[in-house]
């Protein structure tokens, strides 16, 4: 008998697991069958079974769907570049939605999976706010998916139908109104922080920024050609608009945030301009490398040894980390916190400085306008918000600013 025309038996692919699916490997390549032990699993393997059975010269398809993994890799990729302020919270989402349903094809997510990652976002143990926040995200990557044919409409249009967390209705613990920094606090915490954050503060403090607009301030973005009928320099920031052009977008009346500088944010500024091109961010968390390493040698008692400095520069040539350019909402605030946990360790107990956050100040600022002229719309215009609406979230002196008059009316 001629071994050659003995045919082989057919041997299936054994099951094998990925975290929590099942796969199989056919000729080198990766097929998902489902999560283990599922129904979609089992049947998915009778599937791959008969047809490699009734057809010897199976092999996986070339083109599989795109799996949840795929387009996770591809929006961190792209959000890390073009959105970069809310790139730690889109990572988050992402990271819980992957750990999930990792491996899963994207075209089966439907309302059944968005509803239990929601729930997954409650159990992480974050704010009603913040949950609603991530659950944008994952919408959002949805979207861009669907620009680049990774996802189809009907999916998107699944999230998009599970509702936002209610007040009250929901284990999400409730975040609390964000409340003003007093100015006492923010003087006594300004001695403990590194110059560069210093001035970042103050600025804020001083013209009511909001932290981005802070961290993100170029000099090709200030116009400082800019006076008033009275001939008083006022230095006119504008956000992502280059020097003088915000003049021109206002002739044509379009809406853009503008930022008036006095006399004081323009002496903190000014040294910090000299030597920087119009591109370069002004505050950089290079410089604050430099001032706390000098903070650190000024405050050492014994001499730098030779073999210290060497081991420091050999270090430094190997280190793969790289200084950012500029601040993000997330560095900026862990620095003030570290400098206020700094000091509250040299500080009596009943010394400590509370902690604070970039945000507050903000509220301060446009606070302290409410106070000064009892009128939310200035206030508004200071916070180059479009709604009289929004700047009344931010008003927690109406009440003080009502006894205040009647006081005035009682005299």
């Amino acid at each position: 008998m001629n071994k050659k025309n003995v045919s082989k038996p057919v041997k299936l692919p054994k099951i094998r697991q990925d975290r929590d699916y099942d796969c199989v490997y056919v000729r080198g390549k990766k097929i998902m069958l489902g999560r283990t032990g599922s129904p979609e699993a089992e049947t998915a393997y009778r599937q791959l079974q008969v047809q490699i059975l009734t057809d010897p010269t199976f092999s996986a398809p070339k083109s599989q769907q795109v799996t949840v993994d795929n387009l996770c890799l591809a929006y961190l990729q792209y959000a890390q570049e073009h959105d970069p302020d809310h790139y730690s919270g889109i990572k988050t989402a992402v990271g819980i939605l992957l750990r999930q349903f990792t491996g899963q094809a994207v075209e089966v997510l439907d309302t059944r999976h968005f509803l239990l990652l929601q729930d997954m976002f409650v159990q992480h143990g974050v704010s009603r706010q913040y949950c609603n926040m991530l659950m944008n995200y994952i919408r959002a990557m949805l979207k861009w998916g669907i620009l680049r044919k990774l996802v189809s409409h009907q999916v998107y249009v699944e999230a998009k139908f599970i509702p936002p967390l209610k007040k009250g209705k929901t284990r999400a613990y409730e975040k609390p109104p964000r409340q003003d920094v007093p100015d006492w606090v923010i003087n006594r915490t300004l001695p403990y922080l590194l110059p560069t954050i210093r001035d970042m503060v103050q600025v804020q403090r001083l013209a009511g920024m909001r932290p981005s607009e802070v961290f993100r301030m170029k000099p090709g973005e200030i116009d400082m050609d800019y006076k008033t009928d009275d001939g008083i320099e006022i230095w006119m920031y504008a956000p992502g608009v280059h020097k003088s052009t915000w003049r021109e977008k206002k002739k044509a009346g379009e809406y853009f945030r503008i930022i008036p500088l006095g006399k004081p944010e323009q002496d903190i500024l000014a040294p910090r301009l000299v030597g920087k091109a119009d591109t370069d961010y002004i505050f950089s968390p290079k410089d604050t490398v430099k001032e706390r390493i000098e903070r650190d040698a000024a405050k050492r008692k014994s001499k730098i040894q030779p073999s210290q400095i060497k081991r420091k520069e050999q270090s430094a040539k190997k280190s793969k980390r790289k200084d950012r350019d500029h601040y993000d909402k997330d560095s900026y605030n862990r620095a003030i916190q570290r400098s206020i946990t700094s000091a509250n360790k040299l500080l009596p107990v009943d010394e400590q400085i509370p902690f604070w956050t970039p945000y507050q100040l903000r509220h301060a600022a446009i606070t302290d306008i409410v106070q000064q002229t009892g009128s939310l719309d200035t206030a508004r215009a200071v916070a180059g918000q479009k709604s009289i609406t929004v700047t009344q979230g931010y008003n927690h002196a109406d009440v003080k600013i009502a006894v205040e008059q009647a006081v005035k009316r009682s005299l």
